[in-house]
């Protein structure tokens, strides 16, 4: 019997509450149908989240700044083993609870759009193509090659545009155009149901006034009508009662719960859907409906193998030796190495190649294994701190003194009577860890010293820890900063010699930023959003048009550009040639250059291509990025890169939500950063860039 009877076949033996039971996300066991109760809420953002000991890999935010999809899926491969692994386990022992199973809620590819968002750390940052690559690779390492048997469901997350304010998300309605919301805010989306994700989680907001879980405009006409998506739609936890709570569309259970099933949600993270028997036989839903949404829901689980027999499972052999094995340990410290953004190197001051005698490690990061984790982590048996990491590459280097002090508070300021510690005498450098943690910025509930609900008010360092960096940088010896943290930092530009950005970068993070510290590995990730330079540049958090946001629309100079990152070695772009100088519809477009390494440490970059409309009108991007590669090149040596650009490439969307191929000249554009209209001398290689015409 082929699957699809199978499904339909135990559907039509159903009762409508057993029905009912399998839509909410503790699906019940039917022993006479021999199905085993399935609990549908597992977490995977960075690692197998909240069910003991996994691979703590850096959070979403610094995978997205390796833009590196080989290493993404990589990556993802590797969770997917240990939530097997896990999975196989916890099935041997009777265990069938929350976060023991295959279907997991990731990844989160809203766009960053504005940095004060507590969640932003969930994203791969603010750009549509970043996100969605990114997202694509992860969803295909968690998922496998097989169209017909999932290794895990991934979950594009939060469908649609949804990034904050945290306060406010139950009750909010994100008002956005057109424009916007086919330029920015779903193209990610797309992507991800292009590449075959299982699962799509609505968000707690309305959207131009529907209830994301229930609304006909994103579930019905876009998600399932014009991208044709296959898979199930879950609704985020609690989000369906907020119908009749918060927002107000509907009077009672029953009636929220038709509505989001009746609009196309299958599955309820929450306490609502129960309430379907009543609006069935009230006449709020269809049988049809009911049975809609079972068999999709039946189709995942079927696609997971939790029907079949053991001997049929190709993981089955997957035992706990997997989890968070010396290979995953490896490979998520390679992941922090490639993640960790070089803000500033005055002088050339890192790497710490002829070691200094004598270095004062101060600041309230740099102990603090919180700095590792982001949100929705796993458990490691061992994580490595900054001090641990510098304390370690330190013992091997002979002669070197370390001193470490904690020096001020990471969440208030220091008590007034105590006078704060200086850099004495023996000091050579100074070595300051500020910034944030998981209890300043996260998801509403998570962030307990956050004042907003795990958001910011303000992106600025928190003025007791730019108060105390003062002291330090008085103190006259050079200042290597590094700072932790899951959103941008409006720092001084002057305020230390070199800056490092760690972001929160897993259970090795401490051992990947003393190997960059000390030259051991030369410095490669880039930003995924744009660090403007103070909270005054930025738009009201509650507005969501994407005018003066991100680095497609920010007219203002910012801190640092998105798509930066400095090396230890000197780059150059050279030879920027064009199969063509024209394009047109379904057509496409070469795009060859040669990246120079005229430095003397073979390391990687990343080659970012951006196209802009020469005559853009005032609600176009400045630029987008379309393509990028992240190559290795050896010291003193060149490589040449091929791009291919399609004609969907030069497209832009028009007032209604419509892409259109507009006829004129556009600026193709080979950087490490973002092209900005405003000058930010940052020591990057100059962009190369040439004109083709669109006809």
């Amino acid at each position: 019997m082929d699957r699809e009877t199978r499904i339909r076949e135990l559907v039509s033996q159903m009762t409508l509450e057993e029905k009912v039971s399998q839509l909410s996300y503790t699906s019940a066991a039917i022993p006479r149908l021999g199905i085993p109760e399935y609990n549908w809420w597992n977490e995977c953002l960075h690692g197998v989240a909240r069910a003991g000991v996994a691979t703590v890999f850096p959070q979403a935010i610094a995978l997205g700044a390796t833009f590196d999809e080989n290493l993404i899926r990589e990556i993802a491969q590797a969770i997917s083993d240990e939530a097997r692994a896990k999975y196989n386990e916890a099935v041997a022992q009777g265990n069938r609870g929350q976060y023991w199973g295959l279907t997991f809620w990731t990844p989160n590819i809203n766009i960053f759009r504005d940095p004060r968002w507590g969640r932003g750390q969930e994203t791969y940052g603010e750009d549509p193509c970043l996100s969605g690559r990114i997202g694509a690779a992860l969803v295909r390492g968690l998922q496998g090659d097989d169209p017909e048997r999932l290794k895990t469901a991934a979950c594009a997350k939060h469908f649609a545009v949804h990034s904050g304010p945290e306060k406010l998300r139950h009750t909010f309605d994100a008002v956005v155009s057109k424009k916007d919301l086919f330029e920015t805010y779903l193209p990610a989306f797309k992507t991800l149901v292009e590449a075959g994700v299982e699962t799509v989680m609505g968000a707690y907001n309305r959207t131009l006034g529907e209830p994301c879980n229930g609304s006909t405009y994103l579930l019905k006409d876009i998600l399932r009508g014009a991208w044709n998506f296959q898979g199930h739609v879950v609704s985020d936890c609690w989000a369906i009662q907020d119908f009749h709570k918060n927002h107000k569309v509907t009077s009672s259970p029953e009636e929220s719960a038709a509505l989001a099933l009746n609009a196309g949600c299958d599955l309820n993270c929450g306490c609502t859907f129960p309430e379907l028997v009543t609006s069935y036989k009230k006449g709020l839903v269809t049988m049809e409906a009911i049975d809609q949404a079972l068999i999709r829901l039946l189709r995942t689980r079927f696609k997971l193998g939790v029907f079949d027999p053991p001997k049929q499972d190709p993981w089955a052999a997957l035992k706990r030796d997997v989890i968070n094995c010396e290979k995953h340990r490896n490979l998520a410290k390679k992941a922090a190495e490639k993640s960790i953004v070089l803000l500033k190197n005055d002088k050339n001051l890192l790497p710490l190649d002829s070691s200094p005698k004598g270095i004062l490690l101060v600041g309230p990061g740099a102990a603090n294994p919180h700095t590792l984790f982001g949100n929705y982590y796993g458990i490691s048996p061992r994580f490595v701190t900054i001090l641990e990491g510098l304390a370690a590459k330190v013992q091997d280097k002979f002669g070197i003194s370390l001193e470490y002090r904690q020096g001020c508070l990471q969440y208030d300021e220091n008590h007034p009577s105590n006078v704060p510690f200086g850099v004495s005498g023996s000091t050579d450098l100074v070595i300051a860890v500020f910034g944030l943690d998981g209890a300043m910025e996260g998801e509403e509930g998570d962030a307990i010293a956050s004042d907003s609900n795990g958001d910011r008010d303000r992106i600025e360092l928190p003025p007791w820890q730019l108060s105390y960096l003062r002291k330090l940088r008085d103190g006259g010896k050079p200042v290597v900063l590094i700072l932790t943290g899951g959103s941008p930092i409006a720092i001084p530009e002057d305020i230390a010699d070199a800056i490092i950005f760690a972001w929160y970068p897993g259970e090795l993070g401490g051992e990947a930023v003393a190997d960059i510290v000390f030259g051991d590995v030369v410095p490669s990730g880039k930003l995924p959003i744009t660090f403007p330079a103070s909270t005054s540049q930025l738009p009201p958090y509650e507005d969501y048009s994407m005018k003066g946001r991100t680095y497609r629309y920010m007219t203002e100079k910012p801190l640092y550009p998105f798509g930066f990152g400095l090396s230890y070695t000197e780059f150059r772009f050279e030879a920027l040639k064009l199969s063509s100088q024209n394009i047109s519809a379904g057509a496409s477009l070469d795009v060859e250059l040669n990246l120079v390494n005229a430095g003397r440490r073979d390391a990687e970059n990343v080659v970012q291509l951006y196209i802009s409309r020469e005559d853009r009108g005032p609600e176009d991007p400045l630029c987008s990025l379309r393509a990028f590669q992240r190559v290795r090149v050896e010291a003193g040596t060149s490589r040449t890169l091929s791009f291919s650009l399609k004609a969907a490439d030069f497209e832009s969307v028009n007032s209604q939500g419509e892409r259109v191929l507009l006829p004129g000249r556009y600026r193709i554009s080979a950087a490490d950063a973002a092209p900005l209209p405003v000058s930010v001398e940052r020591g990057a290689p100059a962009p190369l860039s040439a004109l083709v015409t669109v006809l």
